[in-house]
C-alpha cells in the first residue's frame, strides 16, 4: 500500500474527503517524525514504538576498493511492532511464544511462603 492508497482508504472509512484524509496523514507522520528526532519515543499502543537508536562508530570495508573505511556514529530511526500488530501479522509465532511462556511457568516451582516468627514470651 503506498501513500494514495492509505489517503483513499482513509477518507472512505471515516467519510472524509481525499484532502482532508491527505491533511490527516501529514499530521500523523510529521508528529511521529518530529518527536522521533527530537530523540523521544511513540508508542501506539496495539501496533509498535517508534524510537531514535544510537549507533556507534565502526569500521567497515569497501569491497570495490578492498579498503577499510571509517564508518561515523549516527542516530537512525526504529520501528519497534507491538505484541498485537506481530500476532496479526503470524499468529502461529504469537502462539508457540504463549505455549513457551506456559511451559516455562509450569516448570518453574512455586516460590517458598515464609514461615512465620514465633513470638518471644516475656
Amino acid at each position: 500500500m503506498n501513500r494514495l492508497e492509505f489517503i483513499e482508504k482513509i477518507a472512505s472509512a471515516h467519510d472524509v474527503s481525499k484532502a482532508e484524509a491527505g491533511r490527516i496523514l501529514e499530521t500523523i507522520t510529521s508528529s511521529i517524525v518530529t518527536a522521533v528526532k527530537k530523540g523521544d519515543s511513540v508508542t501506539l499502543v496495539g501496533f509498535g514504538t517508534f524510537k531514535q537508536v544510537a549507533r556507534a562508530a565502526r569500521t567497515g570495508f569497501n569491497p570495490q576498493a578492498g579498503e577499510k573505511i571509517k564508518i561515523a556514529a549516527q542516530k537512525v530511526p526504529k520501528f519497534v511492532p507491538g505484541a498485537a500488530f506481530k500476532a496479526a501479522v503470524d499468529p502461529k509465532a504469537a502462539k508457540r511464544k504463549a505455549d513457551k511462556a506456559e511451559k516455562a511457568a509450569a516448570a518453574k516451582p512455586a516460590a517458598k511462603k515464609p514461615a512465620a516468627k514465633k513470638a518471644k514470651k516475656a
